[in-house]
């Protein structure tokens, strides 16, 4: 059994201000697609300038929040919600959503585009391959946080999490880390080194991440207000997981075959 870290959520306390690790996951994400999305800007098939970055990056921080905030409440929370429709505004109670994140980057993206009169396609395959990184960080965060840990287990890397009782357990946040963020980046980033159809990247992305999420959800502790939806072992991330890695794979199918902008 490996010993949990226990690092203090908490990564900076000035004066009233408490800055959480979990949100400088968020920072580390937004800083990442920005360096990355000006060398990815200055490719000569790239839609934009390196100096619009800026601005795409802007909306999609705003489509991360929002669509992740809304998307948690709809996906995991309604119930709540219905009783109460001020807990849409409590993020700091946590809670925010993978899958709400990605329709409101795909919405700002659409946004954008009609903005600067391109496909949206061509906007999300320039960063497409940069969402990894805030993905990873973000499980670091929900590491470090002490929350999403996985099922009971007896693996020699196993943990006993402070919130999750005196019982060994996988870390399921790490495995997420590595898969959803290192090898995904690996992945998309070796293979957006040449320019390829439009739309290609964002299905190659779309499909990956959800079959490793699909994979992960396996060994991660369901939502306790949800559980499993069928058959002991089905979970919301599997059903929200399954479009995307059927979208994603007709999306590369198109793209290289029609060649679709």
């Amino acid at each position: 059994m490996l010993i949990f870290p226990n690092i203090d959520p908490i990564a900076i306390t000035i004066g009233p201000i408490k800055v959480h690790w979990y949100g400088l996951m968020y920072l580390i994400g937004f800083i990442g697609v920005y360096f990355l999305g000006r060398y990815r800007a200055r490719q000569v098939w790239s839609p934009i300038t390196p100096e619009s970055i800026e601005d795409l990056v802007t909306y999609g921080a705003l489509g991360v929040i929002l669509g992740g905030r809304i998307g948690y409440i709809l996906f995991y929370n309604t119930s709540e919600f219905i009783h109460n429709p001020l807990v849409l505004i409590k993020i700091w109670e946590g809670g925010m959503s993978f899958h709400g994140g990605m329709l409101g980057v795909f919405l700002a993206m659409w946004l954008y585009s009609k903005k600067v009169k391109c496909s949206i396609f061509q906007l999300t395959d320039i960063i497409a391959p940069l969402a990894p990184i805030g993905l990873g960080a973000g499980r670091i965060g929900n590491f470090i946080n002490s929350e999403l840990w996985g099922k009971p287990t007896s693996i020699a890397w196993g943990m006993i999490f402070p919130n999750g009782g005196e019982i060994i357990r996988h870390p399921s946040q790490l495995y997420e880390a590595f898969l959803e963020g290192v090898l995904l980046f690996i992945i998309l980033w070796v293979y957006s080194q040449k320019e390829r159809p439009i739309m290609s990247l964002t299905g190659m992305a779309l499909s990956l991440y959800g079959c490793f999420r699909f994979f992960v959800e396996f060994y991660r502790m369901p939502d306790a207000h949800i559980g499993y939806l069928a058959f002991n072992w089905l979970t919301m991330g599997q059903i929200l997981s399954l479009p995307m890695i059927v979208g994603g794979a007709i999306m590369v199918i198109i793209a290289y075959n029609k060649k679709i902008i």
